[in-house]
């Protein structure tokens, strides 16, 4: 059969050209020159080893090289089968009667928690790893503030030339929600654009614990450790989950170690700083000094509101200045709370088929985050009111039943019900001496004028408003 109207035997020469090229000669003479391809049927290449122990390390040592070469050259369908010759049969006779052994279909390794060991392969000189990054974590889509500044500089230093900066280790800290896991994995993306020749990996310490417990089940250590010291980006992620894992440390230790010597960058992120870390062997702590320790901070206001603008924009909401300004002032969170309050309210002002007001973010965001806010009372609410439509509290409070007094009561009433747990007794009674019943005439009054008249609508959110600012 033929490849792209060459025979396969053309094609796999084509193979070990490249081949050729990411291997040493002694590597490629002892492993690949005697290999012989027998057949391809659009699906399986067949080829003719000398003997078993040919299948064996080639299977164990240079399936990734092998992988996406034959991928590239013969289709990403194809499967790999080698005829292996019996004993008593002669090299001419082994290419029409041969065991057909066949090996694992080539194993995709994007999870590096999978990744088969032994993890150097000699004399490659270039291996294609997954970095593992998530490519919606750039510095563009980083909000950047006085809270995260001095982080995020330092990150795109070491981004610009990773090894080479005085910010080595660059370790981030921070609680959690602040954005260490985003602007570690921005350097990362920054170093793969602007050097995609470099090796960079992104790793939880969870899963690199997962990876060494496997590794040292199987009696492959010094694999694991090999592959991660040929690295030339290496970020992990937690780092204080290596705590109490003493076997493990000492297994990063060394990765560490021939990393830095090297001149090689690594990023680590955690939840406290270098001094506050517990049950991590203190030669570690130390070069985690080494470098700079950069802490995230909550966002303050100004940050807050970029924050909430950027999702905003990526939520495509239309988002007012009142509303934006509404959740930096009250929302005391995190960035990752701020970006899921925002969430919360787009969808739910969807869902209701109303528009984004002051008013629904209070009420749907209540149930989501926690807002800054002094208790708001019944006597304030009747202030705003009285202030609002120009009356004393002696008209207010008087028995005078004119028609702009017993409004201004019904909408400090509605208010009281909408914005204070007090129950419609004591909302009766502070205002006008009322029963309950009178409350729940006066709020069914007000929701239906607000349905029926926009003008009165905007007086009442104003209000409102006013009322919420506190």
């Amino acid at each position: 059969m033929t490849v792209n109207n060459q025979t396969y035997g053309d094609v796999w020469q084509s193979c070990l050209s490249r081949i050729r090229e990411q291997t040493s000669a002694e590597e490629f003479a002892k492993w690949f020159k005697p290999i012989v391809p027998l057949d391809f049927d659009g699906v399986t290449l067949k080829l003719k080893v000398p003997n078993e122990s040919y299948v064996y390390h080639i299977e164990k040592h240079f399936i990734p090289l092998l992988r996406p070469i034959i991928h590239q050259l013969f289709g990403l369908k194809t499967k790999l089968r080698y005829a292996v010759p019996r004993v008593e049969q002669s090299t001419a006779a082994a290419a029409s009667d041969a065991d057909m052994t066949a090996i694992n279909t080539f194993v995709t390794q994007s999870d590096t928690t999978n990744i088969k060991n032994p993890f150097v392969i000699p004399g490659i000189r270039k291996l294609i790893i997954d970095p593992q990054l998530n490519p919606n974590y750039t510095f563009e889509t980083f909000v950047e503030g006085a809270c995260n500044r001095l982080c995020r500089s330092a990150g795109l230093a070491v981004a610009v030339d990773p090894g080479k900066t005085p910010f080595n280790p660059l370790y981030i800290y921070g609680d959690s929600g602040l954005g260490k896991t985003h602007i570690a994995q921005a350097i990362g993306m920054e170093v793969k654009q602007r050097r995609p020749e470099l090796q960079v990996l992104y790793v939880s310490m969870n899963k690199f614990q997962a990876q060494f417990q496997n590794a040292a089940i199987k009696g492959e250590l010094n694999d694991f450790i090999h592959f991660y010291q040929m690295l030339d980006v290496l970020i992990i992620d937690d780092i204080q989950e290596l705590a109490g894992k003493d076997k493990t440390q000492n297994a990063f230790f060394n990765i560490f170690n021939h990393l830095h010597l090297s001149g090689k960058q690594l990023i680590m992120t955690s939840d406290k700083p270098p001094v506050e870390l517990k049950d991590i062997e203190q030669r570690l702590i130390t070069r985690f000094k080494w470098g700079l320790s950069t802490q995230l901070m909550l966002p303050d206001y100004e940050t807050k509101v970029k924050i909430v603008r950027n999702k905003a924009v990526r939520l495509g909401a239309g988002v007012s200045d009142e509303v934006v300004g509404f959740l930096a002032e009250n929302i005391n969170a995190n960035v990752r709370e701020i970006e899921g309050a925002l969430s919360s309210l787009v969808a739910n002002a969807s869902f209701l088929g109303k528009k984004i007001s002051v008013a629904l973010a209070k009420e749907i965001l209540k149930v989501y985050v926690q807002f800054n806010q002094k208790e708001i009372t019944i006597d304030h609410i009747k202030n705003v009111v009285c202030e609002h439509m120009g009356l004393d509290a002696g008209t207010f409070n008087s028995p005078k039943r004119t028609r702009e007094i017993a409004q201004a009561r019904q909408i400090a009433m509605y208010l009281s019900k909408q914005h204070t747990k007090a129950p419609l007794t004591s909302i009766g009674a502070a205002i006008g001496g009322k029963n309950h019943a009178t409350v729940l005439h006066a709020c069914k009054a007000i929701s239906n004028l607000m349905e029926t008249d926009k003008l009165f609508r905007h007086q009442v959110e104003e209000i409102e408003k006013k009322v919420l600012a506190r």
